[in-house]
């Protein structure tokens, strides 16, 4: 039973193209609400300590590192944004990698939305986090973040596997044995072994 074909260039872009504009529009319409609706660093337990939405400006990465150098994040955003879009117009015809890809660029965008346009300026901008689950990570973080880290571990998973781009499997060639790789020797271990055998004496 073979596979399905894989995509043409033009549909794994599209397929690409779409998704990141969702979880684009998912990511700035959550924070969207939570400006509107979470009190500035105030903790609202939405169940228990399980979920909790506590509303904060990061100007730095994870754990607010980074926070003097924001336009380093903005530059880093930009790059990966360049490079998906760019393998999505050369590369991609797999549905696995246009889905992933696509996912990793929505929470790219998302992110770098708030660098370029949230105060306290261009390409400065403090990314808006408001999710909290403690009994995970300490971390605050957003929905683009969510797409982020899930979807790089499944561009990691693809690398392993050996997805290629096009849909196809990376093959690895069989470790030879040291006799296949060389013949010559084999043969004249076994001729040395054959001498022995008749040197020996006869009982």
């Amino acid at each position: 039973m073979t596979g399905r074909p894989p995509l043409r260039k033009a549909a794994a872009g599209t397929i690409i193209a779409v998704l990141a504009v969702l979880v684009l529009a998912a990511d700035q319409f959550t924070k969207y609400l939570a400006l509107r609706d979470l009190p500035y660093e105030q903790a609202v337990h939405v169940i228990g300590d399980f979920l909790i939405f506590y509303l904060t400006r990061n100007p730095g990465a994870a754990f607010s590192l980074g926070a003097e150098v924001t336009w380093i994040f903005t530059i880093a955003l930009a790059a990966v944004a360049v490079v998906i879009a760019w393998l999505a117009a050369t590369r991609i015809t797999s549905r696995l990698w246009a889905v992933c890809l696509g996912l990793l660029l929505g929470g790219v965008l998302g992110n770098l939305t708030d660098r370029i346009f949230r105060e306290p300026g261009f390409a400065v901008g403090h990314v808006i986090d408001f999710i909290n689950t403690p009994w995970m990570m300490p971390a605050i973080y957003n929905v683009a973040d969510m797409f982020i880290v899930t979807m790089m571990i499944g561009v990691a998973l693809l690398v392993l596997v050996g997805l290629q781009f096009d849909g196809t499997r990376e093959t690895r060639k069989p470790v030879e044995t040291e006799d296949a790789e060389n013949p010559d020797a084999a043969t004249q271990d076994d001729d040395e072994a054959d001498a022995a055998a008749s040197e020996s004496p006869k009982a």
